[in-house]
């Protein structure tokens, strides 16, 4: 299977400057055809690509969405057949739709869409999806990842706007919002290909924590853990109802054993085991709440964050926090929290800012607030 990714995006939103900077340093070595379908254009982004080694097959007949039936499908079986790439990038028209490309694709034998990015200038987007709502709309909603370009000089209230009105169109794919000089062609390619949103994080966070409780039991010669209940041989976490008492209140006992506090049963049909409780599946005792986020933050900001967060009535029962925000100075924050302890330290840029937060009845609304967000 040849692997195709399609890089969408309305006229001069910086696809080309985009593909350069893959090409650079994120494609590593592979073989790659760029296809390109420049709109009544006779390709004239070609150059530097060609000087680079890339080759090109230009389709300059008209625009790609609307000679997909034949010419596209015969240009791309060829291109596969004459080069065999271990990639083929399709850098379609900008007025074209990204469904109509992605379909096309799929409809040519041993072909696999890898990756669909849709790049947004972001001081553009709000009058560009009010005048060409139609396609810009289709470029959003289809895009596996969305990448805003220009996103260094705009004020941060207007990229919580452009934000706010793509996730409108589209809340599930990742929005890459940091300035494209810090990050490297090879993080973001890892974006496209494996787009983490903050939810993803939280899943991955929710399956660790849920990981550590099944290590966290001292059973003694009758079978009985430490807890102070029998538990069947299938049944190998206490019961989130017993240790609501655990909540931690003194933060420096038994290292990381704060984390018993929430432990579940995975008895699949939620029947009574042998202590007498009922017993739900994670997703039932559990909440995660996750953000993307292009603002930044004050190592004192997060600090002050995370430490209220210890406070179970206002917030709910929060087990875990994670992040990577931007900081000052170009700097990146990363942070961690379990209850009564936190760790904030520099790291490297992420393609946009997470926070997740992880407990029981955890109280989205005010973890929103805290965060300002």
């Amino acid at each position: 299977m040849t692997k195709v990714d399609v890089f969408s995006g309305f006229l001069g939103a910086g696809k080309t400057t985009l593909i350069k900077k893959l090409l650079s340093d994120g494609y590593d070595k592979q073989k790659i055809v760029l296809i390109e379908n420049e709109f009544g254009q006779i390709g004239i982004d070609g150059g530097f690509l060609k000087e680079a080694g890339i080759e090109i097959t230009e389709m300059n007949s008209g625009c790609i969405c609307c000679s997909l039936v034949g010419d596209f499908g015969t240009a791309l079986k060829q291109v596969i057949d004459d080069y065999a790439p271990d990639r083929i990038l399709i850098e379609p028209s900008g007025v074209g739709k990204l469904s109509d490309v992605v379909a096309a694709v799929k409809r040519v034998e041993g072909t696999e869409v890898a990756g669909t990015v849709t790049v947004i200038d972001a001081t553009k987007c709000k009058i560009y999806l009010k005048n060409f709502k139609e396609f810009y709309e289709n470029q959003i909603k289809y895009a596996g990842t969305i990448i805003l370009s220009r996103t260094g000089t705009i004020k941060q209230e207007k990229l919580d706007q452009v934000i706010g009105l793509i996730k409108e169109i589209n809340d599930h794919s990742q929005i890459i919002t940091t300035p494209w000089d810090l990050l490297s062609g090879a993080q973001i390619l890892k974006a496209i290909e494996n787009p983490i949103t903050a939810a993803d994080m939280a899943a991955a966070l929710l399956e660790a924590e849920e990981h550590e409780h099944h290590h966290h039991h001292h059973y003694d010669e009758n079978g009985v853990c430490s807890c102070g209940h029998h538990h069947d041989d299938d049944d190998d976490d206490d019961d989130e109802d017993e240790h609501e008492h655990h909540h931690h209140h003194d933060h420096d006992d038994d290292d990381h054993d704060h984390h018993d506090h929430e432990h579940h049963h995975h008895d699949d049909d939620e029947e009574e085991c042998g202590c007498g409780h009922h017993h739900h599946h994670a997703d039932e005792v559990f909440d995660s709440i996750g953000f993307e986020t292009s603002r930044s933050f004050t190592k004192a900001q997060i600090e002050e964050a995370l430490g209220k967060l210890d406070d179970n009535v206002t917030y709910g029962m929060i087990l875990r926090a994670k992040g990577i925000v931007a900081g000052e100075n170009n700097e990146w924050i990363h942070f961690d929290y379990v209850p009564g302890e936190v760790e904030v330290r520099t790291g490297t840029a992420d393609v946009t800012g997470k926070i997740c937060v992880i407990g029981s009845e955890v109280k989205k609304d005010k973890i929103s607030e805290l965060f300002g967000l």
